[in-house]
């Protein structure tokens, strides 16, 4: 039976050396999910020409500058024969990778968003357990309970005072 090359599987070892990277790279781009090699009988990772294709093309983008998530995308669309006879996107794929690199970061923007308000949040817990940790502390130190309180509400009116002066 003659030796079909479409039809080779290749190891990582192999398969890496073929396209001049690392088995830890092919590794780390299956485990992003951009590229699901067979597996033998022994569990083996198995590639064929198409996933080579793939990685090279993945390779490619990556020297480029793109990023996994802009990858992710540009995988999700064939290169298609351009005018000149080269592969590339057509105007809609350009327009659809456009379209889901948009929607990931708008998406990235609401979960900045969130995290801010969250921060916020916390900052704000962080300033009255701190005010709380010095009260103790402080009685801890030998401090009357009835100097510190006064001396918290003498706190606490000034900085309700101070927030109407910004108000104004």
């Amino acid at each position: 039976m003659p030796n079909d090359a479409s039809s080779t599987l290749l190891t990582v070892r192999d398969a890496a050396e073929r396209l001049n990277v690392t088995p830890r790279t092919l590794k780390y781009y299956e485990e992003r999910g951009l590229v699901t090699p067979s597996r033998s009988e022994g569990r083996y990772r198995l590639y064929d020409e198409a996933d080579l294709e793939r990685f090279a093309r993945i390779l490619r983008l990556r020297a480029l500058g793109f990023s996994l998530a802009g990858i992710t995308e540009m995988l999700k669309r064939p290169l298609e024969k351009t005018e000149s006879g080269r592969s590339g996107y057509s105007m809609e794929s350009l327009r659809q990778i456009r379209d889901g690199l948009a929607q990931q970061v708008d998406s990235l923007d609401a979960r900045i968003e969130s995290v801010r308000r969250e921060l916020k949040e916390a900052q704000k817990l962080k300033a009255e357990l701190s005010d709380d940790l010095d009260y103790v502390q402080r009685r801890l130190d030998g401090e009357s309970a009835d100097e510190l309180i006064q001396k918290r509400r003498a706190a606490a009116a000034l900085k309700r005072a101070a927030g109407k002066g910004e108000k104004a």
